[in-house]
């Protein structure tokens, strides 16, 4: 699966809502996601599963944002003179 293909997917089911919720309340979501990380790292648990949510909530903010994550990514980071340092 691409990236674009997982940002669509995530604005096909979430995108009313997220637009309903605001920028603000997505970003309290990603971080609260964010958050359970951490704890998931700390206790070596859960995983796969944190990340996976973390960047859900990260193509939720970037839609409501009309931001394409995958155009983003590939301007800074697959510029010809290689990553920013």
């Amino acid at each position: 699966m691409e990236i674009k293909e997982a940002q669509e997917i995530i604005h096909r089911f979430y995108g009313e809502r997220d637009r309903e919720r605001g920028i603000w309340k997505n970003l309290v979501w990603l971080g609260e996601e964010l958050g359970e990380l951490y704890k998931a790292v700390r206790e070596n648990k859960g995983i796969e599963e944190e990340i996976a949510d973390v960047f859900a909530w990260l193509l939720s903010v970037a839609n409501v944002l009309h931001i394409d994550v995958e155009e983003a990514f590939r301007k800074k980071y697959l510029r010809a003179e290689g990553p920013p340092m």
